[in-house]
Formats: structure tokens, sequence, C-alpha cells
């Protein structure tokens, strides 16, 4: 699976480790996810969502629904 937030989109990116004498190397900036179960209420059903820190405290603010809802609207969720 790879790090993608289902609920946000959020994903790897990639920038630069900079030494002390300015020396730079690529390196990857991943992002915060877990591996988390839901109960769904509205389809009475459990499901699982791979969830950012960020998608967290989406679900937390608005609702698991509205938030599933507007992640399909973005097309991550089918």
């Amino acid at each position: 699976m790879s790090k993608i937030c289902q609920i946000t989109g959020k994903k790897a990116i990639v920038g630069n480790n900079v030494a002390h004498s300015n020396k730079k190397t690529k390196r990857k900036f991943n992002v915060n996810l877990f591996l988390k179960k839901f109960y769904w209420v509205e389809e009475d059903c459990w499901i699982t969502l791979n969830v950012s820190a960020a998608g967290l405290r989406l679900i937390n603010k608005i609702g698991l629904d509205a938030a599933i809802k507007k992640a399909a609207v973005k097309g991550l969720i089918s």
C-alpha cells in the first residue's frame, strides 16, 4: 500500500539533507500515517483507512461520513 492519506491526499515529498558544510543529499519526507479502523454508522460497518494525523483531526472535526464524502469528491476513495 502506498504512503498516501486516503482522507487528505497527503503523500511523501522529496527534499534535501543539508550538512554543516552545506553539502546536499536527497531525502524523503514521509507522511505521519496510521492504519486505522473506523465504525461507519451510516453504512453500519467497519472500514480500514490509511489516514494521516491531519486526516484524523479532520475526521474528529467534521465527522467520518463528511470526511469520506469530501475524499470521494477529490477521488481519493472509490
